[in-house]
């Protein structure tokens, strides 16, 4: 869950079986990891020591919704909020975002190993609701507006870019940044030409109206 891959020596079957190589370590679950060779690229199953390994529980808000489930991870692994991992269960697979980490009853902390974890908090943040205020442009139009777009989380918005969805058009002149990913960009509230969030990031996007019924073209 760091950004940085966890390592381990594992023999890969495909260039070194019958000794250990530096394999870094990409999903955990089902008691094997997913690890991949760094001599040779080779991606493959690896079993993993049930001691070692936690189970704490994940509930995933999603649009609204929330639903509980559980991932194995390395009990010694460092974890902390605003960090991302991909949550595999028998109905999805999606990548969702630390929001919070429960220790104990109604105790929470920023940062731990996962062997203390009892929940993590988490949203899915590989597909996201995007609220958007759209104003007028120089008092023409109907007036503001808001909208609610369905992106994926990695879509980017661009201050001082135009963007167009649907019958929708927009210059983009202000973006409120989320709490949880605040640490990702240098204020919450943007404003600067080329500054650029990602729609998981988003906790508003403000804009002005270019769309075809808001004003005449020139």
């Amino acid at each position: 869950m760091s950004e940085h891959a966890e390592r381990a020596p594992i023999a890969c079957p495909s260039c070194s079986p019958e000794q250990e190589t530096v394999h870094e370590l990409l999903t955990v679950g089902g008691g094997t990891a997913t690890v991949r060779c760094t001599e040779c690229g080779h991606t493959h199953k690896a079993p993993l020591d049930s001691e070692d390994t936690v189970e704490p529980t994940v509930v995933v808000s999603q649009e609204g919704d929330s639903f509980t489930a559980s991932v194995e991870m390395p009990a010694d692994e460092d974890v902390q909020t605003g960090e991302e991992f991909i949550l595999e269960t028998e109905e999805v697979i999606m990548q969702v975002r630390v929001t919070d980490i429960e220790v104990g009853p109604e105790e929470r902390v920023t940062r731990t190993t996962a062997g203390e974890v009892e929940t993590f908090w988490t949203r899915a943040v590989d597909n996201v609701s995007v609220p958007i205020t759209v104003h007028p442009r120089d008092g023409e139009g109907d007036g503001t507006r808001s909208l609610d777009l369905q992106l994926p989380g990695d879509e980017e918005f661009i201050i001082g870019e135009t963007y167009e969805f649907g019958d929708e058009e927009f210059e983009v002149e202000g973006i409120h940044v989320r709490e949880d990913a605040i640490e990702r960009y240098d204020f919450q509230k943007l404003g600067h030409e080329g500054d650029t969030v990602l729609a998981k990031d988003v906790k508003r996007v403000y804009g002005v109206d270019k769309s075809s019924k808001a004003w005449s073209a020139w």
